[in-house]
């Protein structure tokens, strides 16, 4: 893991020497298994500042939620630096007023799957290399860190920051590609019918209460399409249709923008697998406009681009 005392010293710098308003990182929660996105406004509270592999939300969220005029620092593992590059393309934030503090991402780590391995009465988790130490009120457990990502993070590409200030520590390997094709592929490789009641299973169980929109970065527009009235895009109601237009227009609306964080899915209550829908769409935009969404904060996705060579032009 990288060096705590080291974000807090560069946080603290930003802070003293006015190089930023906020700085957006993490503090402890109520429970150990919950740190919590907190903005740190002076160096005096930086020392509340924490980082560890069970920090879940992706703090780039809340670029689109401070004034835009604010010089923003933010803690941002892989794929939150690449979701503020998705942000700065959609002029959502001026890169000029960011800094990015980077730190390389071993994963994040499930906290359900720690509970249901070793119970709700968690005291304390200390990550040491590739061991979880976890302290329960029956007493301690050694667990194996890998085991216990989330599945989003096993198939990260890009663990590390690409255009941080800074960076602290060292620069991880990158990831295979071929684990995100191979999830594809094997769903891909499933009968209609079966992928159909897939979607049924995971869809039904939507309570429509919006937390993964709320998590996602890259939902930010002030009236989302389910709220609008008139007209009427998607029905409101908890039906199968309505469940089912809500994931698949969700999922349409980060094509060439998802950054396969995982915020939606560790938000969802219902713990509904959302991603195997966007993972298709980033394998589609990986194949046929050879894109990866975040990867510089200039390059337009697909389908926000219209260029001279474009086959079958629709506007001249």
């Amino acid at each position: 893991m990288p060096d705590l005392n080291a974000i807090r010293t560069e946080a603290k710098r930003l802070l003293a020497e006015g190089v930023v308003d906020v700085v957006v990182a993490f503090k402890a929660g109520e429970t150990p298994l919950h740190p919590q996105p907190a903005f740190f406004r002076s160096a005096d509270e930086v020392d509340q500042l924490v980082y560890d592999g069970l920090c879940q939300n992706n703090l780039a969220t809340f670029l689109t939620r401070v004034p835009k005029q604010s010089k923003v620092g933010m803690v941002v593992r892989g794929c939150e630096n690449r979701s503020v590059n998705a942000l700065v393309v959609e002029k959502q934030k001026n890169r000029a007023d960011l800094f990015l503090i980077g730190v390389p991402c071993e994963g994040i780590l499930d906290w359900q799957k720690i509970v249901g391995e070793v119970g709700e009465t968690v005291k304390s988790v200390k990550e040491n290399g590739q061991n979880l130490m976890i302290e329960t009120k029956a007493g301690y457990q050694l667990l194996e860190r890998h085991d216990f990502l989330h599945e989003s993070c096993k198939r990260c590409i890009h663990p590390n920051p690409m255009s941080a200030d800074i960076l602290i520590g060292e620069a991880l390997q990158e990831g295979d590609p071929n684990l995100a094709r191979t999830a594809v592929e094997t769903f891909e490789d499933q009968t209609i019918e079966d992928r159909y009641a897939w979607f049924q299973k995971e869809a039904e169980r939507c309570i429509r209460c919006y937390a993964c929109r709320q998590a996602c970065p890259m939902c930010y527009c002030e009236e989302c399409f389910v709220d609008h009235i008139e007209p009427r895009w998607s029905e409101s109601g908890a039906t199968p249709a309505g469940m089912q237009g809500w994931h698949i227009v969700r999922a349409f609306h980060q094509t060439g923008r998802c950054t396969s964080c995982g915020a939606c899915e560790r938000a969802c209550p219902m713990d509904i697998k959302m991603t195997y829908l966007t993972e298709k769409l980033n394998h589609d935009m990986r194949e046929k406009y050879n894109f990866e969404p975040g990867l510089d904060a200039q390059t337009q996705p697909p389908f926000a681009a219209v260029t001279l060579d474009d086959k079958n032009r629709f506007s001249v």
